[in-house]
């Protein structure tokens, strides 16, 4: 049997892909302003470590509704109304851009750059928009982590939508059911699963989001943290930053063992 006797360019193509890629690697260190380390620097890491290993441990739980406790709750509530109000408004913007055929369908490509322009915008600059308009607070944390999750939820919805196979379908026009009846007994139990789990997913990372979402003032434990930074209160950033990789760390493993259970 022969080998055929791959080119020259064949041969060099990942050497000069990678070649590439470097030179673009450098182009973009190149326009960052480096100014050098300040000399302060040094010791507000160690500050910053000190209040990690010293907590401000009287300010976990008050009873006043101004503590961590409160703060993390919050921010879980954020992340939990955000994600499932999204996941059912995220179900038609899926069948919108799900790609049933191999051939070109403008209905599909009108769907997926509806979705990309919504995942354009990040929370934080969605929390923005949103605090001019409803006010500062939790409602526009969520209302900014709904509409970004839309975007990220209704694409992986249509792919999942997209890599089922049509022979349930199928099976139940031919026997003479319509559109409708597909829907409801081929292809939503068969998605249905997926949903859930790109739900849970989801959810993992608008808790991240959420944590982060007050610093604009959107609500949740994000507020207090710049609050302590600013103020420089170091004893209080550490415990709040022991509450967030706590409550991050906890929701990992709940949704993580969940969804290990739906896809079994």
């Amino acid at each position: 049997m022969m080998v055929k006797k791959r080119s020259f360019y064949e041969q060099s193509r990942p050497y000069i892909i990678s070649l590439i890629v470097l030179l673009i690697v450098i182009w973009a260190f190149s326009g960052i302003q480096f100014s050098g380390i300040k000399s302060s620097a040094g010791q507000i890491l160690g500050s910053i470590f000190s209040g990690l290993f010293h907590p401000d441990w009287s300010y976990v739980y008050s009873g006043h509704g101004e503590d961590l406790v409160s703060a993390l709750i919050e921010t879980l509530a954020i992340a939990f109304l955000g994600t499932i109000i999204s996941s059912f408004i995220a179900v038609p913007f899926a069948f919108w851009a799900a790609r049933t055929t191999k051939k070109f369908s403008v209905r599909s490509s009108s769907g997926k750059f509806v979705l990309t322009v919504i995942r354009v915008f990040p929370e934080l600059v969605l929390a923005i928009m949103f605090i001019k308009a409803v006010g500062p607070g939790a409602f526009a944390g969520v209302l900014a982590m709904g509409v970004h999750s839309i975007g990220m939820m209704g694409k992986l919805f249509s792919e999942a939508i997209e890599n089922i196979d049509r022979g349930p379908e199928e099976a139940i026009i031919s026997a003479g059911g319509n559109r409708f009846d597909a829907l409801n007994w081929a292809t939503l139990p068969t998605v249905m699963p997926e949903f859930i789990n790109f739900t849970l997913y989801r959810f993992e990372i608008a808790v991240r989001s959420a944590s982060i979402l007050g610093i604009v003032g959107a609500g949740g434990v994000g507020a207090p943290l710049i609050f302590a930074l600013s103020t420089r209160s170091w004893s209080r950033v550490g415990i709040i930053l022991i509450g967030i990789v706590v409550m991050v760390t906890v929701i990992d493993w709940l949704s993580g063992t969940i969804r290990k259970q739906l896809l079994k």
